[in-house]
């Protein structure tokens, strides 16, 4: 437990970005999750605008650090093979 008024603040300002970051996450999983359905449903138009919808979103967590930059372009690269794949 918190003793001091700072340590208080701290706590809070820590709660808040966890659910902040938490929220982010989510919604970078749910973005891929849609790509995915697309590609599995075999419909290039859906799954390639779900894609090019995704990722700005993918781009704006890794910028903001929720994701590593690395792992956010691993992502793209990866949904974007599979989409052209559907393309072919």
């Amino acid at each position: 437990m918190a003793n001091t008024a700072s340590a208080r603040k701290r706590a809070h300002q820590a709660e808040a970005r966890r659910q902040q970051n938490a929220s982010q996450r989510s919604r970078v999983r749910t973005v891929i999750k849609k790509v995915q359905a697309a590609i599995a449903k075999g419909d290039y138009e859906a799954a390639n605008t779900a894609y090019l919808a995704a990722v700005p979103v993918i781009d704006r967590m890794a910028d903001k650090g929720i994701l590593h930059k690395n792992k956010a372009a691993r992502h793209k690269s990866r949904l974007n093979a599979q989409v052209l794949a559907l393309k072919g």
